[in-house]
């Protein structure tokens, strides 16, 4: 399995919802056998063994989630 994100492979966005739950997707898994499947942060923790055995590219963009540009630290306010 690789996590290098091809070139033409657009960001996910708000629209990108979980295959499993309909949440938010941060994760990409395009598979081996041809076709995609899109996880929230928390289905992709949750299945990611199963994933990593049958993914043929991963973009993973979970590292959104720890960002939060409107939320400055509190020394900073």
């Amino acid at each position: 399995m690789t996590t290098a994100v091809a070139p033409n492979t657009p960001a996910l966005t708000a629209s990108d919802r979980c295959d499993r739950c309909g949440a938010q997707a941060y994760l990409r898994v395009e598979l081996a056998s041809g076709g995609e499947l899109l996880f929230c942060a928390h289905h992709a923790r949750q299945h990611g063994d199963a994933l990593r055995s049958v993914a043929a590219n991963v973009q993973d963009e979970t590292h959104k989630l720890s960002s939060t540009p409107g939320n400055a630290p509190a020394d900073e306010r």
